[in-house]
């Protein structure tokens, strides 16, 4: 039996990552594969005693149905928690609270596309958002990026050429290419969406997850020095990779008529994310240790993306190139074929799989002209030890 299937699922399929976990099960792999933070830095006794407040101070609020906007105090503490990353005139009522920013991207989707539009995102970008936008029919395009994120110049030449309706972008220690999006281009982007009339969508689940300074403040924070540019921008927030995914905890700040439209979408699909989740956020951010955490987990992951960085250079040398992240959770590499190495990432996957040792081939993160050549690592759940031995292990898969 042939059930008759929506026709807009023919526009997407699995993900090529969900896919590859399934062959995870091989005893003694290491993998590098996951894009979720390790659960050994979770602050659990934090997020126990932000819970048992919020049962304490009004069970009754936590364990109810909700507000589709989200629980107000939680509303609050987002925007304090932005304002303090220099977010100016950001009230509660200027945000929704979204089921992870997963949600966010799906809501964009559903209040924004058609199947007539055409959507810019960074080549190479976020799997899930390719596969979110085209479940609603647009054309998905690619716009190349270096190491100081989307090349500008080549993106405003595909805004004349195209009219997308939206450009998606992840400006800060992007998924995969852990690019970070320079000040001055950040600047020129919001202007350019100002003079277009585009939509820009910045995701920054990452922007906390730096090794040393900080990164150009988020364009939401500069759009005050782009007149106009607040209302051509959307950005989408999460504490999955800075306190935990399993709160799915998200948010999404836009004008206010996209808010209205994405609300209304949200009483469709989930009435509200969870009271009790997002109870449980608010008291962890109102006790003050969330800046603990985020120095703890910036420690381990930069001692991790510098192992790694050591252990590639060891143990694959010219084989392969990147250029260094300075946070978030991915290296971004190419296989260069010099001495007659392996120079495919889908085919080296498998190789690597032989070995023991697990990473996500590039071409499934273009939502069009694939790279075959690119790979993607994430240190984030491996140790410095096995860090080391997976590299050796792809060391000499790639002989």
């Amino acid at each position: 039996m042939s059930l008759p299937f929506s026709q807009r699922l023919g526009n997407v399929e699995t993900s090529a990552i969900r896919e590859l976990f399934k062959l995870l099960g091989k005893p003694g792999i290491i993998s590098f594969a996951g894009g979720f933070p390790d659960s050994a830095m979770f602050d659990v006794e934090g997020i126990a005693q932000a819970s048992a407040k919020a049962l304490k101070d009004d069970a009754g609020a936590a364990l109810q149905y909700g507000a589709t906007e989200g629980f107000n105090p939680l509303r609050e503490a987002i925007a304090q928690f932005m304002a303090d990353k220099g977010v100016k005139d950001l009230k509660s009522d200027g945000l929704i609270v979204t089921t992870g920013s997963q949600q966010a991207l799906d809501l964009i989707g559903k209040t924004m596309l058609d199947p007539t539009d055409k959507v810019l995102v960074e080549a190479p970008t976020f799997l899930a958002t390719i596969q979110c936008f085209r479940l609603y029919g647009p054309q998905v395009m690619g716009v190349p990026i270096d190491e100081h994120g989307v090349k500008v110049d080549v993106l405003e030449q595909m805004m004349t050429e195209h009219n997308p309706k939206l450009v998606y972008l992840i400006p800060t220690f992007g998924n995969p290419s852990g690019a970070t999006l320079s000040l001055e281009r950040r600047l020129k982007i919001l202007k350019l969406a100002v003079q277009y009339k585009i939509l820009i969508v910045e995701d920054d689940p990452y922007g906390d997850l730096y090794f040393g300074s900080a990164p150009p403040p988020s364009m939401l924070s500069l759009s005050d020095q782009v007149p106009g540019s607040r209302d051509y921008l959307v950005y989408c927030g999460s504490l999955s990779k800075v306190l935990s995914p399993g709160l799915r905890v998200g948010w999404m700040i836009a004008p206010a008529e996209l808010l209205a439209k994405a609300t209304m979408c949200k009483q469709f699909s989930d009435a509200h994310t969870s009271t009790f989740a997002q109870a449980t956020a608010n008291q962890y951010l109102l006790s003050g240790r969330m800046p603990a955490t985020l120095d703890h987990v910036r420690d381990v992951y930069a001692k991790r993306a510098n192992a790694m960085h050591k252990a590639l250079q060891r143990e694959l040398g010219d084989a392969i190139s990147y250029t260094q992240p300075q946070g978030g959770l991915f290296f971004w590499a190419r296989l260069t074929g010099k001495n007659g190495a392996i120079q495919d990432g889908t085919a080296f996957a498998k190789l690597a799989i032989d070995q023991g040792v697990a990473f996500v081939p590039g071409v499934p993160f273009f939502a069009d002209k694939p790279d075959h050549s690119t790979l993607r690592l994430s240190f984030a759940t491996a140790d410095e030890a096995k860090i080391n031995e997976g590299m050796a292990r792809l060391g000499k898969a790639i002989r």
